[in-house]
C-alpha cells in the first residue's frame, strides 16, 4: 500500500508540475528534462529521501516501456509519407549515414577508450547515437526555426531509434549468456521477431485498427474523446501481439504507426494529440524515477577517459552531418542548426535500459556511461536551445497587425450573441454587411504546416498559445472572431 501511495504521489506530483511550469520553462529558455531530474534528485535518497527507483523496480520496467513504445507509434503516426519521398535524399542522408557513422564513431571509442566489448560498445554507439524528441520539442515548436531545419530534425527524432533498435536487439544476443546448445535457436527466433514477427504484426494491427475506426466511425460514429484513447490501443496493443509471439513489440508498435500514416485515413487532432500528450507524461515520469539515483551513477567513476569519450559521443554527430547536410542541398545557416541540436535524453536512456531488464553482464555499467553523457547534453544541448528559444520567441507574431481603423471596417458593437459555430454562407454575408470580421486560422501546426490553402485574409494564430498570439497581434477586440480549424 505504501509503494502504490508513493506511486500515485510521483505521477501526481509530475502532471501538477509540468502543466504549472510548461509555459514558464518555455518563455525561460530551461530545458525540461532538467527540471525533472532535478525534481528526482530532490524526492531520491541524495533530497528528502522519499523515492529510490532501483535498476528492479517494476515501476520503472513499465514506465520505460510503455514510455518507449508510445513514442515509438505517435513518431511513425505523424510521419508524412509525400514528404519523405519529396525528401528523399534528406531522408537517406539522416537516417543512413548521418545515423550509422556516428554510431560506429562511438562504439569505436567506447571499445579503444573505455575497455567495453564489442557488443556492449555496439549498444553504446546505437543508444548514444539517438536524438531526443523530448528535449527537441520546444526547438520544433519555435516559427523561429526554419521549415527545412525542422524537417530533417523531425526525420532524425522521429525515425532514427528504429534504424538504431535493431543493432541493440542484436547486441543484446551477442552478450547473452550461453545455454546448453540452444544459442542458434534462440538466435534464429530472434531475428525472425525482430525483422518478420514484429513488422507483420506491428502492419496487422495499425491497418486493421484504422480500418475499424473509419467503418464504425462512418456507420455509427465514434466519441471524440474515445477516439483520442484509440492511438493508445494501438500502439500497446501492436506492443502486446508482437512481444507475445516472440516479436520485437518495439518494432511492431512503430511499424503499426507507419500503417496508420501510409493508409491517409482523416483522424482527428486528438488522435495524435492525446497520444503525444500521453507519451510526453511517460517520459516525465520516467525522468524523474531515473532522477532519483540511477541517473547520477554516471559520476562515480568519471576519469580522463570517461570525459574525452563523452566528447566523441556529442560531437560525431556535428561533425557527420554538417557536410552530409550540404549534400542534400540545405543551406548553410540551417545546416549548422541541425548539426548543433543534438540532444541526446531519454530515448538514449531507454534503449540502454533494454538489456538491464534482461540482466545481461555488464550492462549496468553501459546504463551508467550513458547517464553521464546525458547528463552532460541535457545541460549543454539543452541549453542551447532553450536559448534558442527564449531568443527568438519575440518572432512568433506576424508583421501584420490589425486595427480598428486600418482594414476592418469600423462598426458598434453587436447587441445580439453571436453563436458558437457558424457556416461560411453567414461569414460572407457578415462581411458584406460591413460588420467586423477576422477569420483565425487556428489548425493544428502538422494540418497547417502540410497543407499549402488557407482562406482569404486568414491570419494565423497559433493552437498551442492562442492568448499571445491574439495579444501580439493586437487582434480587434469589436470585431466577430471566426476560427477554423479543420
Amino acid at each position: 500500500m505504501e509503494q502504490f501511495l508513493s506511486s500515485l504521489a510521483l505521477i501526481a506530483i509530475v502532471l501538477i508540475a509540468a502543466a504549472l511550469l510548461s509555459s514558464v520553462l518555455e518563455l525561460g529558455g530551461v530545458p525540461i528534462a532538467a527540471v525533472f531530474l532535478a525534481l528526482g534528485a530532490v524526492l531520491g535518497p541524495l533530497g528528502l529521501g522519499l523515492l529510490d527507483v532501483g535498476f528492479h523496480s517494476a515501476a520503472l520496467h513499465a514506465l520505460a516501456t510503455l514510455g518507449l513504445a508510445l513514442v515509438l507509434f505517435s513518431d511513425a503516426v505523424t510521419v508524412r509519407i509525400a514528404e519523405l519521398r519529396a525528401q528523399r535524399r534528406l531522408v537517406w542522408r539522416v537516417l543512413g549515414p548521418g545515423t550509422l557513422i556516428p554510431a560506429i564513431v562511438i562504439a569505436l571509442a567506447a571499445w579503444l577508450l573505455l575497455g567495453v566489448p564489442p557488443a556492449g560498445a555496439a549498444i553504446l554507439g546505437a543508444a548514444l547515437a539517438s536524438t531526443d524528441p523530448v528535449l527537441l520539442r520546444g526547438v520544433l515548436r519555435s516559427p523561429a526555426l526554419p521549415a527545412p531545419a525542422r524537417l530533417a530534425l523531425r526525420i532524425e527524432t522521429g525515425m532514427n531509434d528504429v534504424v538504431l533498435l535493431p543493432i541493440i536487439v542484436l547486441a543484446m544476443l551477442v552478450l547473452r549468456p550461453p545455454a546448453s546448445g540452444v544459442v542458434t535457436h534462440d538466435v534464429v527466433r530472434s531475428v525472425l521477431g525482430l525483422f518478420l514477427l514484429g513488422p507483420l504484426l506491428g502492419a496487422a494491427v495499425g491497418w486493421t485498427g484504422i480500418a475499424a475506426l473509419a467503418r464504425v466511425r462512418e456507420r455509427i460514429g465514434v466519441r471524440r474523446d474515445y477516439e483520442s484513447l484509440y492511438a493508445l490501443g494501438l500502439a500497446f496493443g501492436a506492443y502486446a501481439a508482437a512481444e507475445a509471439v516472440g516479436g520485437s513489440g518495439f518494432v511492431a508498435a512503430f511499424v503499426a504507426g507507419l500503417m496508420v500514416a501510409l493508409q491517409d485515413t482523416e483522424l482527428c487532432d486528438c488522435f495524435l494529440e492525446y497520444g503525444e500528450a500521453t507519451a510526453e507524461m511517460l517520459l516525465l515520469l520516467t525522468f524523474v524515477a531515473l532522477g532519483t539515483s540511477l541517473i547520477w551513477l554516471g559520476f562515480a567513476g568519471v576519469d580522463w577517459r570517461l570525459i574525452v569519450f563523452t566528447c566523441i559521443a556529442l560531437g560525431t554527430r556535428t561533425v557527420v552531418l554538417y557536410p552530409l547536410l550540404a549534400g542534400a542541398g540545405m543551406e548553410k545557416h540551417d545546416q549548422r542548426l541541425v548539426a548543433l541540436f543534438g540532444a541526446r535524453g531519454l530515448s538514449s536512456l531507454l534503449l540502454v535500459l533494454l538489456p538491464v531488464f534482461v540482466e545481461l553482464p555488464g550492462s549496468e555499467r553501459l546504463f551508467a556511461i550513458t547517464s553521464f553523457v546525458v547528463v552532460l547534453s541535457v545541460i549543454l544541448h539543452g541549453g542551447g536551445m532553450g536559448l534558442f528559444v527564449r531568443r527568438h520567441r519575440v518572432a512568433r507574431a506576424p508583421a501584420l497587425v490589425l486595427t480598428e481603423s486600418a482594414t476592418l471596417p469600423v462598426a458598434a458593437p453587436m447587441n445580439e450573441e453571436v453563436p458558437e459555430r457558424i457556416t461560411i454562407a453567414e461569414t460572407q454575408a457578415m462581411q458584406e454587411r460591413g460588420e467586423p470580421v477576422v477569420i483565425i486560422d487556428a489548425r493544428a501546426n502538422r494540418n497547417y504546416d502540410a497543407d499549402t490553402v488557407t482562406a482569404a485574409g486568414a491570419i494565423r494564430v497559433n493552437p498551442d498559445d492562442p492568448v499571445r498570439d491574439a495579444t501580439a497581434l493586437r487582434l480587434s477586440q469589436r470585431a466577430t472572431l471566426v476560427v477554423y480549424c479543420a
